[in-house]
């Protein structure tokens, strides 16, 4: 890939079977637009309720994503706290006003390497390739991010970055993602998505960060769709996190 070439990745964060429902009008509006790879964040058992293991249809599902060219990447384990009450009050913000789905924010290393094992574990079982590690929320402790230092993890990413592994060098990713959860905060999503839009009209790649809270009210899903419509007008390559990254590695100056 050229330096100056222009890509958009599409990442959709929280998929398991209970919440693939959701996505599938989107995507399959989105496979009709073409070839359009994406990175599906994968979550083994989410809220410790849908186990993917345990889910034949979700498994063959995943396995046609991979099929079209798909990412899947591994999203926590359970993508809920479960951790002690929180016993700071940064702690408490972080853990029960900011999010409540923080699972590797407060982890020690011993911790976090045995979710992160059974996560891998899982991938192999069932042969799906695996790359990338994102945290859900994007918090990660210290403990964490030791523990990636010592497993075969490509990447993570924060919000406006991506990160390779092990040496955690930073490549810079921006990402737009919304808060859908009511009419009056889709409408603000609305408001700072067309700002920044324009703000990085300029930069190598964009992250659209998609969730399935978006997915069900029309008025984020369907701008979801056009802006990415309108990014791969513009000109812009549709690919997914480990193949932009596999670019990346070959272009100087890019990790910092």
């Amino acid at each position: 890939m050229a330096d100056t070439e222009r890509c958009v990745l599409l990442v959709l964060h929280d998929v398991a079977p209970q919440t693939w429902p959701n996505y599938q009008p989107f995507v399959e509006a989105v496979d009709a637009l073409g070839s359009i790879p994406m990175t599906l964040l994968v979550v083994p058992d989410f809220h410790k309720r849908s186990p993917i293991a345990a889910d034949l249809r979700f498994q063959t599902a995943m396995g046609q994503r991979l099929d079209r060219g798909d990412e899947l990447a591994l999203h926590g384990y359970y993508h809920c706290d479960d951790s002690p009450a929180p016993r700071t009050p940064g702690d408490y913000f972080m853990r029960r006003i900011f999010t409540w789905e923080g699972e590797f924010y407060s982890l020690d290393r011993d911790q976090a390497l045995a979710r992160l094992h059974a996560g891998i574990h899982l991938f192999e079982r069932l042969d799906w390739p695996l790359h990338g590690f994102v945290a859900p929320a994007w918090l990660m402790s210290q403990g964490t991010r030791e523990a990636l230092r010592d497993l075969p993890f490509s990447y993570t990413s924060d919000p406006q970055h991506l990160f390779t592994l092990p040496d955690f060098s930073q490549i810079d990713a921006p990402g737009m993602v919304w808060s859908a959860r009511s009419a009056w905060r889709r409408g603000v999503s609305k408001l700072v998505s067309d700002r920044l839009e324009y703000r990085f009209k300029t930069a190598q790649t964009i992250r659209l960060g998609l969730h399935p809270v978006d997915m069900r009210h029309p008025f984020s899903r369907d701008y979801w769709l056009k802006l990415l419509q309108r990014l791969i007008g513009n000109g812009r390559t549709p690919m997914t996190k480990a193949n932009w990254l596999s670019t990346q590695r070959t272009v100087p100056g890019n990790a910092e």
